[in-house]
Order: structure tokens, then C-alpha cells, then sequence
């Protein structure tokens, strides 16, 4: 019988010693997601720095029976990089030494980048060639390819460039039996049978570990205009973003945000200041971009926002004046989620609505949780330009536990779950399922995708040794 120390050993062998954390406090990262929502300890953190090490890493622990939990930069929100507290015994597979950019090829708007690179890296490096990697959010500094990719990450700009999916040409993926998909192609046509790496994005490694991927670049944005606006009504922010599109500008960012927490932002954000008093009820982060730098884009934001004025769509602006003042108005989105976790306890949610339906579901959510829990404080943040609205319900004022306010309102995120869905949308936009959102697949997901799930994951992870107890319920 292979005992513990013995798999170790072997494991150590394979990688070397330094890259096989089972020290407590080694560990203790790795046990625990962003939220410290999840909690798992896994026997051993593993470190590869190359596809081979993966691969001899996953065969050896399918012959010892070890469930394999692939992690990245751990900036998710669903748990999915954390052991289950009651799953198998499990070694935590991190891809931070995967960290190469193999090819960049500026010809052709693509690059060859291993799991473990962090997003900026990624970015940086398609900026030095005059190219853009077109993907933005809050965690970019932290997270990774591979998480970003298996979790299909979205962020600002999906409203223009489309969520990670969108931006992958082909993949590399270290499957359950240790075997090798070598789908790293860069061809924008391949009809040639099943899109094999459409089942691996959005997986959240239950059926393989994504190692490398080849991504689509865009031109560089050579002029960028930004505003901080302020609308009474998420109503007027979807007319504003109606005149925005066929203003003849690409609109690659349109984010709407709650006065509540814009306030929490206020509170807790370091070195930040919100352009516009806090006066309205609801705000619109609004970005324009072009490649050519002939573009008048300025002169566009400021038509396109004075027609909005005058049409009462609108009833104030700051419009950025510098980069250093732009990236400030984008600091404050970016920042908003650690700052609603220093300010109280929150039940949260990632739904998306179709656009048109933003303001309704905004309108009913606000109007249940209010009847359901009149002590608790609704805050709403998002991407309105793609219908993905993260609606939070804090806890009064005062309080301080989280297990307390989630024993008392837990059941507010099915409820928002709910009148997403019943408006044509999804109770999962960009986080992805994890740990948090199985039991929202088992009441909200078609029965039949459900079987078609769990045939397409038996067939290549019979054993369930690819990261169990996360997406299927």
C-alpha cells in the first residue's frame, strides 16, 4: 500500500523536492479561496514547470487513485481552485511555474502563452509589440491564463472583444490520463470535426489541465476617451448606451454602478476619488477607443453626452483629462470588490440578463430583497453593456459576522438567481460554478445540457479524479 510519505517521494522525483509543498504553513495558500468562503486541504501543493512534468505529474496520481485540483492565480469567486472540504484525497496541481510567452507573432494578432503567465504579463508583452490582449479586470495582476481560460473570465471590456472564449485559437491540454491534447493551432478556420477546446474553456479543469493557449491579439488602441457619468435611472443608462453604439465609436467599456457602492468605494478605497458627488441614485463608466489615432473620438463623447443631457438621460460628467485620470476612473471599478468586502458582510451573485432586461431585473431584485430582508443594504455593480449585473445584498450596519448574515439571508442569492432566469438569463456570467453555484445548476440548469454534462464527463474523466465536487451537482 503506497502510503503518504511514499507518494511524496515519488511525487518529488518528478518535479523535485522543492516543488512539492506539504508543510502546514506551504500549504495554507492553497487551502483556502479569495472570499476564504471555501476551505481544503490538499495532501500535497505541486509545482510543474513544464506540459511534460504536468503529464507525468496526472498519470502518476491516477495510479495512486489522487484527485488533482488545478490552481492558478486563486483570484476566483467560486471556490473552484480549493479542494471540497469533504472530497477525496487530492494534491493541488499549480501552474504558476508555466509562466513562458512561447510565440508572439504581431503579423498575425496571435500569441502562444503557458498557463501560469499572469494576465498582465500577457498584456505588457502584446503592448511591447504594438499589439492589444484585449481581456481587463480587477484580478489581472494576479491571475492567470489558465484560470482566466477555465473559468471563461469576462470584465469590462467583453462588451467589445467578447469573454475569454472569444479570444482563443487553440489550446494545449494535459487530459486524466496524462496524455497530451496538442491543439495549439493559430488558424481562425478549422472545420475539421468537434472544437475540442470549447469543451476545456469554462471547464474549470474538471475534464483537463489547460498548459498553454494560443490567443487572439488586436490592434493597439491608439486613442482612448473616458467618462464618469452620472444617470437617474439604469433605464437612462441603456438609452445612453443605445446613443454610445451608433455614435460611429468602438465602445469597449460601459459599466453601471449603484450610488450604494460607489459609497463603499468612497469608504474603504485607498488613494481614490469618485469624479462626481455622490447625488445620484446610479452611475455609467463609459469608455471609447480607436485604433487610428485620427479618430475624434473626444468630440464624439461630448456630443454623444450632450445630446444625452439635453434628451434628461444624463445629468453630469467627468470626462477624464489625462491617462492618469483615466486609469483613476477605472481604479474605482477595479477596486470595488475589495472594497465591499472590507465593508460589511454580503451575499453575492453573477447574473447576466439580455441587456434590454437590465433595467427590469434591476427593478424586481431591488423590489424582493428589500421585501424579504428590509435590513439588508443592495448593492449593484456591473457590465451593463453585456447584461452582467453583480448584485449583492450587505449586511446592516454594524454587523460584522459573515456566517451570521449568510445564515440569515443566504437565500437571497436564489431568489436573485431566479428572477435572472426568468427573465432569459444566467445565474452564472463570469465567475464560473466552482463549489458556490452547483446547487444553481441543479435547480436552473436545462436537464438535458445537465445529462449531455455528465455523459461528456464520464467519457473523459471516468474515475472523477479531475477537480470533484466543483461545476456538475
Amino acid at each position: 500500500m503506497t502510503t503518504l510519505m511514499d507518494s511524496l517521494a515519488s511525487l518529488a522525483d518528478l518535479i523535485g523536492p522543492a516543488n512539492v509543498l506539504s508543510a502546514p504553513d506551504d500549504i495554507a495558500p492553497y487551502a483556502v479561496d479569495w472570499r476564504g468562503a471555501y476551505r481544503g486541504t490538499p495532501d500535497a501543493v505541486l509545482r510543474p514547470s513544464t506540459t511534460r512534468e504536468v503529464s507525468e505529474l496526472v498519470r502518476y496520481c491516477a495510479t495512486i487513485g489522487l484527485a488533482i485540483v488545478p490552481a492558478g492565480g486563486r483570484t476566483g469567486l467560486s471556490g473552484g481552485a480549493v479542494p471540497a472540504a469533504n472530497g477525496p484525497r487530492s494534491v493541488v496541481l499549480s501552474l504558476e511555474r508555466l509562466s513562458r510567452i512561447r510565440e508572439l507573432d504581431a503579423r498575425d494578432f496571435s500569441l502562444v502563452a503557458e498557463a501560469g503567465c499572469v494576465v498582465q504579463n500577457v498584456q505588457q508583452a502584446a503592448a511591447d509589440a504594438g499589439r492589444l490582449f484585449p481581456i481587463q479586470w480587477g484580478a489581472q495582476g494576479t491571475a492567470q491564463i489558465g484560470g482566466m481560460l477555465s473559468t471563461n473570465a469576462g470584465g469590462i471590456r467583453t462588451l467589445r472583444w467578447g469573454n475569454a472564449r472569444e479570444l482563443v485559437l487553440g489550446l494545449e491540454v494535459v487530459l486524466p490520463d496524462g496524455r497530451v491534447l496538442d491543439d495549439l493551432r493559430r488558424v481562425r478556420k478549422d472545420n475539421s470535426g468537434y472544437a475540442l477546446r470549447h469543451l476545456f474553456i469554462g471547464g474549470e479543469g474538471t475534464l483537463g489541465i489547460i498548459t498553454a493557449a494560443a490567443l487572439r491579439l488586436q490592434p493597439a488602441l491608439k486613442r482612448v476617451e473616458t467618462a464618469f457619468v452620472a444617470v437617474p435611472s439604469p433605464d437612462a443608462a441603456l438609452s445612453l448606451l443605445s446613443r454610445m453604439m451608433e455614435s460611429g465609436a468602438d465602445v469597449i467599456a460601459f459599466e453601471l454602478c449603484g450610488r450604494y457602492s460607489m459609497e463603499m468605494v468612497a469608504r474603504h478605497g485607498v488613494g481614490l476619488r469618485i469624479p462626481l458627488p455622490l447625488e445620484s441614485p446610479w452611475f455609467v463608466m463609459v469608455e471609447l477607443a480607436a485604433a487610428h489615432k485620427s479618430v475624434p473620438l473626444r468630440e464624439i463623447l461630448e456630443d454623444t453626452l450632450a445630446e444625452a443631457m439635453e434628451a434628461g438621460e444624463v445629468t453630469d460628467a467627468a470626462i477624464a483629462e489625462s491617462e492618469a485620470q483615466r486609469l483613476a476612473i477605472w481604479k474605482i471599478r477595479e477596486d470595488s470588490p475589495e472594497c465591499s468586502r472590507k465593508d460589511s458582510p454580503a451575499v453575492s451573485t453573477d447574473t447576466a440578463v439580455p441587456v434590454s432586461a437590465v433595467p427590469e431585473f434591476l427593478r424586481v431584485a431591488e423590489r424582493e430583497l428589500k421585501a424579504r430582508w428590509p435590513e439588508g443594504r443592495m448593492a449593484a455593480i456591473g457590465h451593463a453593456g453585456d447584461g452582467n449585473i453583480h448584485v449583492s445584498l450587505h449586511a446592516p450596519a454594524g454587523m460584522t459576522d459573515r456566517p451570521t448574515w449568510v445564515a440569515r439571508a443566504g437565500e437571497a442569492e436564489p431568489l436573485v438567481n431566479a428572477i435572472a432566469v426568468s427573465l432569459g438569463g444566467s445565474f452564472s456570467a463570469e465567475h464560473g460554478i466552482g463549489q458556490s453555484k452547483r446547487h444553481a445548476m441543479a435547480t436552473h440548469k436545462n436537464p438535458v445540457a445537465m445529462d449531455i454534462m455528465r455523459v461528456v464527463k464520464g467519457a473523459i474523466d471516468p474515475t472523477n479524479r479531475m477537480n470533484p465536487g466543483k461545476v456538475l451537482p
